[in-house]
């Protein structure tokens, strides 16, 4: 099976994955995904910084309907998943959160996955980022 990531720039590594998002040189201001200036000083130089892998839910709801393009629904249909914040200790990162019902909570140690998005025509499956129960207990 072939698998490619939704988009290479928001990784600092797959194997494990590790996202990576942007540190200001002015003030230390921390940003995923990256982008070129700072939104809190808008002075410091913005450099590639990885983000920590485990993290803990801040909060989080139910993607209960089918999301507006570019969103592709997967091969069997749109499933309702959660969504939420997962508080990486220097950013909060906005992220599908791979956790079934009965164990989601605020506060849930969380640790860096991938999940399919979708799979393109030519069969390849298209792999996005997510944060999944950490049983490891880490953090």
């Amino acid at each position: 099976m072939t698998t490619r990531l939704i988009d290479e720039g928001l990784f600092a590594g797959v194997d494990p994955p590790r996202l990576v998002g942007a540190r200001c040189a002015g003030c230390g201001t921390v940003v995923f995904p990256r982008q070129d200036s700072c939104p809190r000083c808008s002075d410091g130089t913005m450099s590639g910084h990885p983000l920590p892998v485990h993290g803990r839910v801040w909060s989080w709801t139910r993607q209960a309907f089918e999301p507006k393009p570019p969103y592709r629904a997967p091969a069997d249909g749109y499933q309702p998943y959660h969504v939420g914040y997962v508080d990486l200790g220097e950013v909060l990162v906005e992220a599908r959160l791979a956790v079934s019902r009965p164990d989601i909570r605020i506060g849930l140690p969380v640790r860096l996955t991938t999940v399919p998005a979708y799979r393109d025509e030519d069969g390849t499956d298209v792999l996005t980022f997510a944060f999944g129960p950490d049983t490891e207990g880490q953090r």
